[in-house]
């Protein structure tokens, strides 16, 4: 997207940064990421394609909301001009709060108790936040398409996703709580600083409002599905935010859902060959069979 000549290049002259340490990070799968440290602070710069400008410029508002009330959220440097985002010969660029403290594993009950009390107070912080942020662009759940060309690339992705989305659709969605939802709260999203015991949450990609349980059920799936995620289950349910009868009600189908997600966003990682943020295209197979099992039945959790 950007290399790193240009890249210092731009903090210099959007950002002000004439002598910083530029090192490469690049581990998410949707952007080109760098750590940036100078005069004893620390950033992450983010590159993202110019399509994805808005989206990445309203998750970042979201992040703001969060961090002025209180959760480190990686939220936005702005420009000299204001700009959540720069575009830079065509690539959004942004520069990003460093959010201190060690990634979470959701290994064990103490930091499945953690994720679900940070996920359950960020749920009550951004409840009646004005939807559209300012003007930026807010996306609304969902977002897969069942007669998407890259749903064919294996014979049993579009039937699998499809009754998934129709599984979902049948659920009553409308019955269920909405609100601006992370997306993607994988355990490592979760940062620990062990001094204050704060815990931030990251890797805010867009403003996306959908039902607050497509959430929590992806935090389930991240820790292995419900019959491991007990702890993470009860910590979330005691922050008030939905009710045991929700959870218990729209998990199964959410987690379908979730996994239908996964399907169509290694479905067409593989039909364009997009290898951003992995070692190769056998990565992007593995997630596409991990999703096959689940949906399929075979091997389902």
């Amino acid at each position: 997207m950007i290399d790193e000549a240009r890249l210092r290049e731009c903090l210099a002259g959007w950002w002000g940064l004439a002598r910083p340490c530029v090192q490469p990070h690049h581990g998410g799968m949707n952007s080109g990421t760098w750590l940036v440290a100078q005069d004893g602070r620390r950033w992450v710069a983010k590159a993202v394609p110019p399509e994805q400008k808005s989206a990445v410029a309203a998750g970042l508002a979201v992040a703001a909301r969060l961090e002025r009330a209180g959760v480190p959220a990686g939220a936005a440097v702005p420009t000299a001009g204001g700009q959540l985002v720069a575009d830079v010969d065509g690539t959004a660029v942004g520069l990003l709060t460093w959010v201190g403290g060690d990634p979470l594993t959701g290994a064990d009950d103490s930091q499945q108790d953690l994720i679900g009390r940070t996920l359950g107070r960020v749920h009550h912080l951004l409840t009646g936040v004005d939807a559209d942020l300012a003007g930026a662009q807010v996306q609304r759940f969902h977002w897969i398409d069942t007669d998407a060309d890259h749903l064919a690339i294996r014979p049993w992705i579009r039937p699998a996703v499809a009754a998934a989305v129709a599984a979902y659709d049948q659920s009553g969605p409308a019955s269920l709580t909405w609100g601006l939802l992370h997306a993607d709260p994988a355990p490592e999203a979760f940062r620990l600083d062990a001094a204050t015991g704060v815990c931030g949450v990251i890797d805010w990609q867009a403003a996306l409002v959908g039902p607050l349980m497509y959430d929590v059920a992806s935090a389930v799936m991240y820790v292995g599905g419900p019959a491991r995620a007990g702890a993470l289950l009860s910590a979330y349910q005691r922050q008030q935010v939905l009710s045991g009868a929700e959870i218990d009600r729209a998990l199964p189908v959410m987690l379908r859902m979730r996994w239908a997600v996964q399907a169509d966003y290694f479905a067409r990682r593989i039909a364009i060959g997009d290898l951003t943020g992995i070692a190769g295209p056998a990565d992007n197979e593995t997630g596409l069979e991990d999703a096959r099992q689940r949906l399929t039945g075979d091997g389902g959790r």
